[in-house]
């Protein structure tokens, strides 16, 4: 009935390395989504709550870093890998659930462009940031597209929709879509079987040769069956690396801090959150929970229209 020195000291030191180590994949998400509507049609959404089963916006209130050390992130999952329907985080509706994009009226789907099918890695946005369209960045010349950031996670799990993931950034591309800068970030979950081999872009085509110019590719064409111009990039297309990738995350953080303090033009945005002390937008917790207690409840998904299977042959 005691236990001994040596079983304590076991204790511990399998408590802190499961805790401390570095190696270890870490902990899942405390965020669940909470779907509703019928997929594939205008009133689908997924709205967030937190571990205490409170609604929240994945927009403001998840926070950008995953750890107390900020070297890892949190990341929003929109589209899955080889899926079309263009979900994102709506910014503008009320606690900024996640909807299917619409174009001409209708829920919008991206082409597979050939050799490629839907996009061609999990793709999201890192909460807590912005990019602000009232801001010309000095490295593209351009102004922020007023989303939150992009990133393209590229290890061998296909997600979920509407998944939170823990992933450590690799590094950036730089799209300018429609003359506004649109940064691309890569990054990869923390706990792919590839994870510990890849800590920088250079890594990338080492690990998987042929991913950052395949990238780069579809960046380029996938909007191009659409009757749209191929899509230009900064730097060249090159994609930069990981410090300079943080050093914009952190830009784009201040900027949203700024926007959530009611210190920066919303243009629109619903800036609702439940989380951020001293944000003129914090509305109480009630309130959030009865936004996301009157969303339809979940029915079967609409069908997709055969046309989204099609492969598209573009010359860029």
């Amino acid at each position: 009935g005691y236990l001994s020195m040596r079983s304590i000291t076991r204790f511990f030191r399998s408590f802190w390395s499961r805790t401390s180590s570095p190696s270890q994949p870490k902990a899942m998400s405390t965020f669940t989504p909470v779907p509703g509507g019928s997929e594939y049609t205008l009133d689908y959404k997924i709205y967030y709550r937190n571990a205490s089963g409170h609604a929240i916006s994945p927009f403001h209130d998840i926070p950008l870093h995953a750890d107390t050390e900020k070297t890892t992130y949190n990341m929003v999952v929109e589209v899955p890998r080889w899926t079309n329907a263009k979900m994102e985080i709506a910014t503008k509706v009320a606690l900024n659930p996640i909807k299917q994009d619409v174009k001409k009226g209708k829920a919008r789907f991206v082409h597979n462009c050939f050799p490629h099918h839907g996009y061609i890695f999990n793709y999201g946005a890192l909460p807590q940031t912005w990019e602000n369209p009232g801001h010309r960045d000095p490295h593209t010349g351009c102004l922020g597209d007023n989303d939150p950031v992009d990133v393209c996670e590229i290890g061998s799990v296909v997600a979920k929709r509407g998944e939170v993931k823990c992933v450590k950034l690799l590094g950036l591309m730089a799209l300018i879509d429609e003359g506004e800068t649109d940064w691309k970030f890569i990054a990869i979950d923390v706990n792919d079987a590839q994870a510990s081999k890849l800590n920088d872009i250079g890594d990338v085509d080492v690990v998987m040769p042929g991913l950052i110019a395949a990238i780069r590719e579809w960046f380029k064409i996938y909007k191009m069956p659409a009757g749209s111009a191929p899509n230009k990039f900064a730097f060249d297309g090159d994609a930069k690396n990981r410090d300079f990738a943080r050093e914009i995350i952190d830009e784009c953080h201040t900027q949203w801090k700024q926007l959530i303090n009611g210190k920066a033009d919303a243009g629109g945005l619903a800036l609702e959150n439940t989380t951020m002390e001293g944000s003129p937008f914090r509305i109480p917790q009630e309130k959030a929970d009865e936004i996301v207690a009157s969303a339809p409840k979940p029915s079967p998904p609409a069908p997709i229209d055969p046309s989204v299977d099609t492969w598209h042959y573009v010359k860029a």
